[in-house]
């Protein structure tokens, strides 16, 4: 439609211009070319990649949206075009919590608009449905969440909860409007210096329990260890002390001097003392 006014507006420019020549004739044949031209690149339109067309007609929104791509429309038609890619909407909030305290909060809404309702969304809320309807929806489910719940559990584990919980709050409010949440994120959370030094010190305590608990599972298999060795230490002692008698003392006695004798030194070899063993005399 800007193409036509813009073709008109041409159009009689050149009209003026050929009056005041003289030179109607020449210039009026070029002004309805202009015109022509104008309405013929109103007829069409390209809407943009992750985008869909809403067509609008003398303020009358139609039902129908047009796909990402080139058309032919109707030139009297204007378009506004909305994207229905994932888009992120940020919010800083003080909100306060079950005890009362004020937490300072950084959230990230995720989400996207549905094609087939693009058009509902702009009649119904219009271009920034997202500062009018969405972010105030999201302020409110935060708060609605997060009074339910203590300061401590922002803090620990209990954060996935709560994101889990104003990610429902929203989804039953925006879905039936044609907008899909897609994810909620707690990205920073400040709490009072006192709770936070808290909570650091309760996790320190119990960070340091667990830290025993594993000195003391060590020490008790050192010791199941140390008890193994010695019963296998005095297994061996008893085994040996059984295999070992006078005539295995003998024996080895007997062999014993079988190599002395081969030896080239000389020496005294007496055999038969008190206790039966040879005695070795070094001259």
């Amino acid at each position: 439609m800007v193409s036509i006014i813009v073709g008109i507006v041409i159009a009689v420019l050149l009209v003026i211009i050929g009056f005041l020549l003289k030179r109607l004739n020449t210039l009026l044949p070029i002004a309805v070319g202009v015109f022509i031209l104008g309405i013929l690149f109103s007829t069409f339109i390209s809407v943009p990649a992750g985008h869909v067309g809403v067509t609008i007609l003398f303020g009358k929104v139609d039902k129908d949206v047009l796909p990402e791509g080139l058309h032919l429309i109707n030139p009297l038609k204007n378009v506004y075009n909305m994207s229905v890619r994932t888009q992120e909407i940020f919010e800083h909030a003080d909100v306060p919590s079950k005890e009362g305290l004020s937490v300072g909060l950084e959230v990230s809404l995720l989400y996207h608009i549905l094609p087939e309702n693009a058009s509902d969304i702009y009649r119904n809320i219009g271009e920034k449905y997202a500062d009018v309807f969405i972010v105030p929806l999201l302020r409110s489910a935060i708060r609605n969440v997060t009074v339910n719940h203590e300061a401590k559990e922002l803090y620990t584990s209990g954060r996935e909860i709560i994101s889990g919980q104003i990610f429902s709050e929203l989804d039953k409010n925006l879905r039936n409007r044609g907008i899909i949440v897609e994810a909620v994120l707690l990205r920073k959370i400040a709490l009072p210096d006192q709770v936070q030094q808290a909570i650091n010190n309760k996790l320190a305590a119990e960070q340091e329990a667990e830290r025993m608990k594993f000195v003391i599972l060590k020490e008790e298999q050192e010791a199941k260890r140390k008890s193994i060795e010695a019963k296998g230490i005095a297994d061996f002692q008893n085994i040996v002390r059984q295999g070992i008698d006078d005539k295995l003392l003998k024996w080895k006695s007997l062999e014993t001097v079988n190599e002395l004798a081969k030896s080239p030194n000389a020496k005294f070899i007496i055999l038969g003392d008190k206790s039966g063993l040879p005695v070795i005399v070094q001259p």
